[in-house]
This record gives structure tokens, C-alpha cells and sequence, in this order.
């Protein structure tokens, strides 16, 4: 699996002194545990990628695309980051100024699917002794 830098390259740091009006609303409700209780961070370098958002312990990328974003650069990127063990969620800026709750929901969604995914299944009554 690719580290998870917690140094900061100096892009890395300008992009989150530079944060999009999309970027820094998003990462009102994300900061300080706010969603589900899961710490993110922003703008993290992930392998040799600066992610947007990025929650190590739901292996988790959260992406926000603007005009800047290529398709094919996006799509490299993100086998890149699926290879490496995360889900990747891309959103459109314009979905985050027009439906900030809905991009919330789908991130929370997919939170707590991956919990219930990752959780033990109750044992049934009487399921490992023996009869």
C-alpha cells in the first residue's frame, strides 16, 4: 500500500492555503470530526497524488472537480488510489454550492456502508458449540 505523507509538500500546502470556496465549505461540515466522527484531512499527499479530502480510517478519498479536472488524468488517478486499497468519491464543485446536503449524505452513506461491511456479524444462537 502507498504512504500516507503527513508532510505536507509545498504544493500541498498552498493548495490548502488556496482552497476553493467549494473546497472550504465541504470542509466546514469534514473538519474537527464533524462527519460520523471520522478525521480527515485536507489536501493530504497520498503516494505521489495531493487528494482532496482524505479519511485514512474509511480508506476514503473525497475529490472535488472543477473545469481544471481531465478525465483521463481522473480516471488514471483513481485506479491509482482504488489500487491502493481507498474508494474515491468525485463530486462537481457545482453539486457542492447547489446540494452541499446531498454530497454530505452520499459521504456518510458510503461511511457507514463501509462500517456495516467491515463489522462482524452477530453470531446465531447456537452457532460453534457442540450438540
Amino acid at each position: 500500500m502507498g504512504p500516507v505523507r503527513r508532510q505536507i509538500s509545498g504544493h500541498a500546502a498552498r493548495l490548502r492555503r488556496d482552497a476553493t470556496d467549494c473546497e472550504q465549505r465541504l470542509w466546514r461540515v469534514l473538519r474537527n470530526r464533524g462527519l460520523s466522527g471520522m478525521k480527515f484531512r485536507r489536501q493530504a499527499t497520498l503516494g505521489h497524488y495531493i487528494v482532496d479530502f482524505l479519511c485514512i480510517e474509511a480508506r476514503l478519498v473525497v475529490e472535488l472537480d472543477g473545469g481544471q479536472h481531465r478525465p483521463e488524468a481522473d480516471a488514471r488517478r483513481t485506479r491509482w488510489i482504488e489500487a491502493e486499497g481507498y474508494r474515491v468519491l468525485r463530486f462537481w464543485n457545482g453539486d457542492v454550492v447547489e446540494n452541499l446536503d446531498g454530497v454530505v449524505d452520499a459521504i456518510l452513506n458510503d461511511i457507514e456502508k463501509k462500517k456495516t461491511l467491515t463489522q462482524p456479524s452477530p453470531a446465531k444462537a447456537g452457532e460453534g458449540s457442540s450438540q
